[in-house]
């Protein structure tokens, strides 16, 4: 399997006052196309962190992170933001939609930054895949959780990105709900090769893992 992201000897300090706080001790970690990795831990342990210096939003104190293989945490700011565009999906816990979008036009929109054309074939693969096809043109106030959350995964897969961050995607859905949107992440990661990594408070998620990674006082550990 080819690896997509990688921490090799990642540390994160920040001063609090004249102390100085160790948020990430040094952490190496690889995702692999393919792979839905859950990670886990009490808050405040450094699951943010993780997840920032991985997406390239924050540097490490040490070490680097690589994407498909090249130096990621070391480009500057422009560099960052254009890989993070081309190469990267987010799913966020509010769904991260614009409310004066409709479904359809948060698609279009890659497509106007970027200068390219819409591939509307995709678009509909998507749509039909995710069962979003007959919301497509409403916006997103006008959506029930679970319609908003699979809208937002057809979202952060219609640029094709290699990796997808998902934070708490589950967080304000009923577990009905919570399923299914980590059951069509996970068919859609193993599909398009992409390693997804999302982090979650729901241990029930986890059965849908290819690994488990557990954060406690900023070290990471898998879990067997």
């Amino acid at each position: 399997m080819r690896a997509l992201i990688e921490m090799k000897g990642v540390t994160k300090d920040f001063l609090q006052g004249d102390n100085v706080i160790c948020a990430l001790k040094e952490t190496n970690f690889t995702a692999y196309e393919g792979e839905l990795i859950g990670i886990i831990g009490p808050s405040g342990s450094g699951k943010s962190t993780f997840l920032t210096i991985l997406g390239g939003l924050q540097k490490p104190t040490t070490g680097k992170v690589l994407l498909d293989g090249k130096p990621f945490s070391e480009l500057d700011v422009k560099e960052k933001s254009k890989i993070r565009l081309e190469k990267i999906g987010f799913i966020l816990q509010a769904s991260n939609l614009i409310p004066f979008l409709t479904v359809r036009d948060q698609m279009v929109l890659y497509n106007r930054i970027t200068k390219t054309k819409v591939n509307e074939k995709f678009m509909s693969e998507l749509f039909q895949k995710l069962d979003v096809e007959k919301i497509k043109n409403k916006f997103p106030n006008e959506l029930s959780g679970g319609e908003r959350q699979r809208s937002a995964i057809a979202k952060a897969l219609y640029h094709s990105p290699s990796v997808i961050f998902a934070d708490e995607p589950t967080a304000s859905l009923d577990s009905n709900r919570a399923f299914e949107v980590v059951k069509l992440l996970k068919e859609a990661t193993k599909e398009q090769k992409k390693a997804t990594i999302m982090v979650t408070h729901d241990e029930r998620m986890l059965t849908y893992c290819d690994k488990v990674y557990r954060i406690v006082d900023g070290v990471l550990s898998e879990q067997q």
